[in-house]
């Protein structure tokens, strides 16, 4: 069955149902394939944390063992160099016989895969994935599972829709289900999850995508309870945040959170440029990554791995300013060798590390230079973290959500909400794309990662439609309307379609250009009505319906124009909606948006100026 088929039955079907029932309807068998995804996710996210525990031990300890291990007292020696490198390589064996689709941190993948491919994810990238992170990872990576658990979860999601009968914006709500699943059950933070999926993934907020996100997110962190226990995967104590004499400090490390956002993105993409112009073939760089990694970790091991436990004891202040400004330096030469080279890898927990390392630093320089400021290090470590990530990759508000749910803590909410949004600001002043569409962008795919509500859906009918539209009478002939329209009569040109009403204004029809034409050719024009030409078959809008139903009808019915009447009185026309009048509508957004209106004060002084040039006049 050809596409246009399937649309043209689609349409036909559509035509005799109300959407926002349709909509309804499918809610409830999408919900159960949430659940079923949310619970999968769970136990996904937790195999691939077992599966990057036990390559983990047995690398770099010879031993078997199910927790991620403390990669700073291996014992390798120098061979703590070659292990890094044989990982890239067999993750860049699996890129080039595999799928290409497991380099990078996950999301933009999953963002690509919504954007060009109607949400369809191959399954071999729900296979592939995991399994190349263990290996990254598990042979000493600096990167987190959360980026890749969330692709493969997107990846499940996707499958699930691809083998149940799902339209396209069915399958992108079954993807974000999965992907936001999968970060649930890893950080055993539900509600941030929620939102990552609405910020980075399906860029609307609507109870067909929302209900079925609050389902697969609240049973997939069930699931973490059980296999993993209750607490947050960032274990931290009590935290004085110093409301309020610190909330100028606050705003002053967002300032350094949005550079630091801004100094990450930009060097992980000019090391990913100087990585594609070496002569060799691209399967062959995440082992030159990781030959690099390697000489990192043998100077400094605490690059080396994921790094949770160091998340937590920065939270905690365990560090000081010199170790920290250690960490700042050698973790991201790690991250950012290791990611550009195309590795697999997740970027959030790397960059969590970076960024609290930047907030406990920034407290500890500020506490020199100001004895009394008194800040804690591990509070303006969590502000940092959420700031940082958030201006990165433009989706603040999930990350002031994340952190908040890692304290549970109402008075980190005042530190965390200034920090990230001064952050934001300064990255949409210096970046163009975020680190995650950033490599969209370089494949061509633009990206907009800001949702609101649709203006067709805010303004109705009777607001935009031509109230006083050109009408012909039943009995005309074609030949004198003809005459007509070819004469240059303004009034006629404006239409492609006129409406057909009689003397009391009863619509009866509509004629279009098209009719014309085909009438002419076919029939005698000084014989034939333009009721006889027209059509009968009516499509109508109504007053009070708004634009987006109109257009939706246009849609369905492939025509470009539609009579309007009022519900009280459906057989009398009331005014004309067609593309110029849908145009309209967008009209008014920007002069919403672009046209400023004089403020009072500015009216006083022009009210007063007038009064003045009287009295001289005078």
């Amino acid at each position: 069955m050809s596409l246009e088929t399937q649309a043209q039955r689609a349409s036909d079907r559509l035509s005799t149902l109300d959407l926002d029932q349709l909509s309804a309807f499918r809610l409830l068998p999408i919900s159960a394939l949430a659940a079923l995804i949310g619970i999968s996710a769970g136990f996904i996210a937790y195999g691939l944390y077992l599966l990057i525990a036990i390559v983990s031990n047995l690398v770099f300890f010879h031993r078997w063992g199910l927790e991620i291990p403390d990669l700073r007292s291996n014992p390798l020696g120098l061979w703590l160099v070659i292990v890094p490198a044989l990982g890239g390589l067999v993750v860049g064996l699996m890129a080039k016989y595999g799928t290409p689709k497991i380099r990078g941190h996950g999301i933009p993948e999953a963002m690509e895969a919504v954007l060009v491919n109607r949400s369809r994810i191959p399954p071999r990238v729900a296979l592939l994935k995991p399994i190349s992170v263990a290996i990254s990872i598990g042979t000493g990576g600096p990167f987190g599972a959360e980026g890749p658990i969330i692709q493969t979860g997107g990846a499940f999601g996707s499958l699930i829709g691809q083998i149940i009968h799902t339209t396209a914006a069915e399958r992108k709500v079954l993807l974000a289900c999965g992907a936001a699943a999968g970060m649930a059950a890893i950080f055993s933070s539900p509600i941030a999850a929620v939102i990552l999926a609405i910020e980075l993934l399906l860029f609307e907020f609507k109870s067909r995508s929302f209900i079925p996100l609050v389902i697969a997110t609240t049973l997939a962190t069930a699931v973490r309870f059980q296999l993993m226990g209750r607490g947050p995967l960032f274990k931290i104590g009590a935290i004085d945040f110093g409301i309020p004499h610190a909330i100028p400090f606050y705003a002053l490390l967002g300032l350094v959170s949005g550079l630091s956002a801004v100094a990450l993105s930009r060097a992980l993409y000019w090391i990913e440029d100087q990585f594609e112009r070496l002569p060799l073939d691209e399967m062959w760089w995440p082992a030159i990554g990781g030959l690099g990694l390697g000489l990192i970790g043998l100077v400094f091991p605490r690059a080396l791995g994921v790094g949770y436990g160091t998340i937590s004891d920065i939270l905690s202040g365990r560090f000081a300013l010199e170790m920290l400004l250690l960490i700042i330096v050698f973790k991201s030469l790690a991250l950012l060798i290791s990611l550009g080279s195309g590795t697999s890898g997740g970027l959030l927990a790397p960059m969590f590390l970076i960024g609290a390392a930047i907030g406990g630093s920034f407290a500890s320089i500020i506490n020199l230079i100001f004895p009394a400021a008194h800040l804690s290090p591990g509070a303006f470590a969590l502000a940092s973290m959420a700031a940082t990530f958030g201006a990165a990759s433009r989706a603040t508000f999930t990350f002031i959500i994340f952190a908040f749910e890692i304290t549970r803590d109402y008075d980190s909410v005042l530190p965390l909400m200034i920090a990230s949004v001064i952050a934001d600001g300064i990255a949409l002043v210096l970046m163009k794309h975020s680190i995650m569409t950033e490599k969209l962008a370089r494949r061509g795919l633009r990206v907009h990662q800001e949702y609101e509500p649709d203006i067709l859906q805010q303004v109705t009918v009777a607001e935009v439609m031509d109230r006083t539209p050109p009408t012909v009478p039943p009995q005309m002939r074609l030949s004198e309307l003809a005459r007509m329209i070819g004469s240059g009569d303004a009034s006629l040109s404006k239409h492609q379609a006129l409406p057909i009403v009689d003397e009391e204004r009863r619509l009866l029809g509509i004629i279009t250009r098209g009719d014309i034409l085909r009438a002419v050719s076919e029939r005698d024009p000084e014989k034939t009505t333009v009721l006889e030409a027209g059509s009968t078959d009516l499509v109508v809008a109504y007053e009070d319906e708004t634009v987006h139903e109109a257009v939706a009808k246009m849609l369905r019915h492939n025509i470009g124009r539609l009579p309007v009447v009022s519900r009280s009185q459906p057989d009398i026309l009331t005014g004309y909606i067609g593309r110029a009048e849908v145009l309209k509508a967008r009209l008014y957004k920007l002069h919403e948006e672009h046209v400023r209106q004089p403020g009072w004060i500015r009216r006083r002084l022009y009210l007063r100026a007038l009064a003045r040039a009287a009295r001289a006049r005078r």
